[in-house]
């Protein structure tokens, strides 16, 4: 039955319109984005079958076109709307940070890193450079490395952060292989770079870790 033969209380975009979108499963909404289904199924079901899929949300904006393709019903169309959604998002959450951050990591710049690092399967670190007010400059890539090692150099950092006039700073690096536990190395690497930025009077505020949906703040678990 296609959802329009539906009553109209139960309707996902009618119940969305009238009582908000939080009350809506994830394959709901995927089913207004999906508008239609396909033959002998609605959005509604075509919207569960692609969450039982690709098991998430996370694994769902993280599909590469071709794992997005293969499934019946949506295609390279619908594969750049999502993409558009999530560039969107990620758009929405620098705005607000551009206004002021908490002095670690809030829940934005969580949910910003989460967005960020979502499509990555090479390990990233990025640095976000924030002004005397607490407001973002700019999120940069800083080195990028394979799955699971990349190297990091403080004298580029601090070139960086003096270039765009930083007074302060949060690292960020994702985990590929899923563990958000920071290693050794994370914490030996976020020493030194606390160092060498300490001697051009900037601070370090937190260095977060993300891998998948999860987060390690450093300044969080006392690790600052």
């Amino acid at each position: 039955m296609a959802i329009t033969d539906w009553p109209a209380h139960e309707r996902p975009r009618e119940r969305l319109i009238k009582g908000g979108p939080a009350q809506l499963s994830d394959a709901e909404l995927l089913a207004i984005f999906l508008r239609t289904g396909v033959n002998g199924k609605s959005a509604v079901d075509l919207g569960r079958e692609i969450m039982m899929h690709f098991g998430s949300l996370s694994g769902l904006f993280a599909a590469r076109l071709e794992d997005f393709s293969a499934l019946s019903g949506i295609g390279p169309a619908k594969y750049a709307q999502l993409q558009a959604i999530m560039e969107l998002a990620r758009r929405l959450l620098a705005e607000d940070m551009q206004k002021g951050v908490a002095l670690t990591a809030s829940d934005k710049v969580k949910d910003y890193l989460r967005l960020y690092f979502s499509r990555q399967s090479h390990e990233s670190f990025v640095v976000l450079f924030l002004d005397v007010g607490n407001k973002l400059i700019a999120c940069t890539e800083m080195f990028r490395g394979t799955l699971s090692h990349t190297s990091v150099y403080p004298r580029e950092v601090v070139k960086a952060a003096l270039a765009c006039n930083a007074a302060s700073v949060i690292f960020a690096h994702n985990h590929p292989s899923g563990t958000v536990k920071p290693s050794q190395a994370d914490k030996t690497l976020t020493h030194l770079l606390r160092q060498a930025l300490g001697l051009v009077d900037i601070r370090v505020l937190d260095h977060v870790i993300v891998a998948g949906n999860e987060t390690f703040s450093f300044a969080e678990h006392g690790l600052m």
